[in-house]
């Protein structure tokens, strides 16, 4: 079945950086477009960045562009979310899905504070 397992996530202090990986199993991975999604405390979940199965496109929420870069690795099955000069307003759970999909992981924990 599909799977996706989000790793990479942690304590970082604001200004500092992380990356997100996310596995995905059970589909045929390239030839699916790709999303992140996050979800701060007490707010909803809200989309980040998508990816184009092949990755020669992307897409990011305006507030994120600059400091968020989304990417993958087809041969390794794998997806990728490079977050730099992170702010507090970044803490979230990270997940990541399918375009479109109903699959969801359990999500991987970033906390931005001094």
């Amino acid at each position: 079945q599909v799977q996706f397992v989000e790793s990479g996530g942690g304590l970082v202090q604001p200004g500092g950086s992380l990356r997100l990986s996310c596995a995905a199993s059970g589909f045929t991975f390239s030839t699916y477009p790709m999303t992140w999604y996050r979800q701060a405390p007490g707010k909803e979940r809200e989309l980040v960045a998508s990816i184009t199965g092949a990755g020669a496109s992307t897409y990011y929420v305006d507030s994120l562009k600059g400091r968020f870069t989304i990417s993958r690795d087809n041969g390794k099955n794998t997806m990728y979310l490079q977050m730099n000069n992170l702010k507090p307003e970044d803490t979230a759970v990270y997940y990541c899905k399918q375009w479109g999909g109903v699959y969801w992981g359990k999500g991987t924990l970033v906390t931005v504070s001094s």
